[in-house]
Parts: structure tokens; sequence; C-alpha cells
């Protein structure tokens, strides 16, 4: 559960709320950036599974919606893979989302956020767990996504997750050519 968990932490990468009205356009272009696949490796680097480390590879999508993101994939742990399916749309001036089943199953809901720049954080709730994720196009290529996942712990945010995904253009070149 706690894997599943973390690997479903992880997609949280693409969600975000933005302030103002003006911001759409911001959070649209944020959003293009990171649509696409993203691959790599990630490590839970506190708690009871410290030191499990974990292969993701994702596929994010423009949803239905105007601004916003789908996303499909799996999280792998050795031999073991976890399905991963998210979906983050605007409604109102915020964000909202669900990663799985959202926080009514085993999943999370997206509850709050901001994209800045070549960043995005989110707030995160799943019953009594609340915490944020950060997420950053590193570098001015925009082809590596760091991300780290916090979790609240008496009122500090505790790092929980690392993980740093690769753009994949393998599945890009292979359409065109």
């Amino acid at each position: 559960m706690v894997r599943s968990l973390a690997a479903s932490l992880a997609l949280v990468v693409l969600s975000g709320l933005s302030a103002p009205a003006f911001a759409a356009d911001k959070d649209e272009a944020f959003f293009q950036t990171v649509f696409g696949r993203w691959v790599g490796p990630g490590e839970i680097v506190a708690g009871k599974y410290k030191g499990t480390k974990f292969v993701c590879d994702l596929s994010g999508a423009k949803p239905s919606q105007d601004v916003g993101m789908s996303l499909d994939g799996t999280c792998r742990v050795g031999m073991f893979s976890q399905p991963m399916t998210a979906t983050f749309v605007k409604g109102g001036s915020s964000y909202k989302g669900s990663f799985l089943d959202g926080s009514s199953g085993k999943g999370l809901d997206i509850v709050s956020g901001n994209v800045s720049n070549d960043k995005i954080t989110v707030g995160l709730d799943r019953k009594q767990l609340k915490g944020a994720m950060v997420a950053r196009l590193d570098g001015k290529s925009k082809d590596k996504l760091l991300i780290t996942i916090s979790v609240q712990v008496a009122n500090e945010l505790v790092p929980v997750i690392g993980m740093q995904l690769k753009r994949d253009e393998s599945v890009k070149r292979a359409s065109i050519d």
C-alpha cells in the first residue's frame, strides 16, 4: 500500500492551481512543456520503506478541458508494476484532480497548487495525510523534471519521495519517421 501510494504521489507532478485569471495562459504554457512521455527513477527517502527504488514511465496529454493534464503509465518496483492514471483540470480559479480513484479509494486528491515559471507546487490530501509536491523543469533544455514529495509531520513538511525524470523523445521521433 505504501509503495503504491508513493508511486501515486509521484504522479502529482503534473497538476496545479493558478492564482489570478491571467495566470491561465502561464499555466497552459507550463503544461505544454510537460506534455509527452517521461521516464526515470525515484526513491523513497524517508519512512518505513526508505531506500525503496522505483522506475516510472508516464505519458501526459491534454485533457478534454482547456487547461490541465491527463496522465497514464506505470511505476515499477523490481518485477512488480503499478498502473498509474491521473487527471488534473482547471475548475474555476483552481485545479482539482485525483490519482487512481482519489482519496475515497486508494489514491490521492489534489486540493491546491501554483504554477510559477518552470515549477509547479501542489497540495495533496488523503484522509489524514496532508502533503505537497514540487516539480521543476531543470536546465535550459527542459528535458529533466525533478520532483520532491513531502508529507506534513507536526506542522513541518518532510521529504519522502524524490524523482528524476527525463523526457523520452523516442515516441515523438518514431511517429515523425
